[in-house]
Order: structure tokens, then C-alpha cells, then sequence
């Protein structure tokens, strides 16, 4: 027989009283877990289960709409940038031709004041069109002059430009001095009128001197 000191015993009674504790917790925590869920999806309470609330649009960043805003700006400076460029080559190709061939033009538009008609030079001169392309954006023609005598002679070619009535609406000249026998110059004729409404260009008179 021990004499030590013995271990209390556990009664069935306290077990029973600790699994009931344990119990009572374990709801209680369940309880607070439901509440909480109950008021993440729906303050009311009354939504059904598995229905979806709209999101909240109030918490949208709005970077969406500001990188459109941005693009929208982007595309502008980028028509303007162009149209300014456009600009700059038709003043461009426009004061290079001028340079060349200024003299010649004011001699033109000179010898010609006086001519009455179309001029003595009609079959020698003709017109073709040149791309918008390679002038900036302008209306120009390229007018082909060909000394078909045998003789060295200048030449005046008045173009005029015409809208859709058949109605003059600007006036331009061009000339070219001392061409030899069977020599061909092609000068230009640059519209300064806007590329709205069309205009149609055409040999009003060319003279030979």
C-alpha cells in the first residue's frame, strides 16, 4: 500500500461541466462570425443568400477616364503638329518655286496686259496636274512650254482658276525666256486659295514673244 501523496481524480462530473464551457464559446464565436458576415454583404441584413450587391462606384480611381482625357490631347497636338507642318512645306515648295522663276513670271504677266484673245502660242502650251503631295497641300500645275519655231523665243502662259460656275477666281502667271528650237521648260502654277471648294485650272492665254 502507497503512502505517497495521490493525484485528485477527475469526476465525470467536472469533464461534462468543462465540454459545456467549450461549448457555450464555440457558439459564441460563431455567432459574432455570422453577424459580421451579415454586415459585409448586406447592412440591412434582409439580402438572400448568394445575392450580389452592385459595387460601389464612389471607390472608382478614375484613371480610366484620365487616360482617355490624355489620349484625346494626344491626338489633337498631333492633328495640329501635322496641319502646322503642312503649313510649312506648301510655304516652303511655293517661295523655292517663286525664287526661280519670279523674274520670268513678272515678265509674263507684263507682256500679256496688252495681248487680246488667247495669244499666239496656244498649241505650244499645256497643263498637267502635280500631286498635293509634293507641294504642302497646294493646288499647282505644271505648265509645259515648248518653243516650236525655229527661232529663239520667250514665252508669257496666263492660267486661270476656276471654280465649280466656271467662274474665275484667281489668276496666276508664268513664263520662260530665250528657249531654244524644240526647248521644253515646265514652270508652276500655284493656287493661294484654300483646297475647299475644288478649283479647276486652265490656259487662258499664251503668248509667244
Amino acid at each position: 500500500m502507497r503512502t505517497g501523496p495521490q493525484r485528485p481524480t477527475r469526476t465525470p462530473r467536472s469533464r461534462s461541466a468543462a465540454m459545456a464551457l467549450a461549448g457555450i464559446l464555440a457558439a459564441a464565436v460563431g455567432a459574432v462570425s455570422l453577424v459580421s458576415c451579415g454586415s459585409d454583404d448586406d447592412d440591412s441584413g434582409s439580402a438572400p443568400t448568394g445575392s450580389r450587391t452592385p459595387p460601389d462606384t464612389a471607390s472608382f480611381s478614375g484613371t480610366l477616364p484620365s487616360a482617355l482625357g490624355s489620349a484625346a490631347e494626344s491626338v489633337k497636338a498631333s492633328l495640329s503638329a501635322r496641319a502646322s507642318s503642312a503649313s510649312a512645306r506648301a510655304s516652303e515648295f511655293e517661295a523655292s518655286v517663286s525664287a526661280e522663276v519670279a523674274r520670268a513670271n513678272a515678265a509674263a504677266q507684263e507682256q500679256l496686259k496688252d495681248v487680246e484673245g488667247q495669244g499666239n502660242a496656244m498649241a505650244d502650251v499645256s497643263l498637267r496636274g502635280k500631286p498635293r503631295a509634293d507641294t504642302g497641300g497646294l493646288l499647282a500645275v505644271v505648265v509645259s512650254i515648248t518653243n516650236s519655231t525655229d527661232e529663239t523665243a520667250s514665252y508669257a502662259v496666263q492660267v486661270d482658276f476656276t471654280d465649280s460656275d466656271g467662274k474665275v477666281v484667281e489668276t496666276r502667271y508664268v513664263g520662260a525666256e530665250d528657249l531654244e528650237p524644240g526647248e521644253r521648260v515646265t514652270p508652276i502654277a500655284i493656287s493661294r486659295k484654300p483646297p475647299e471648294p475644288p478649283l479647276t485650272a486652265k490656259i487662258a492665254k499664251a503668248q509667244r514673244y
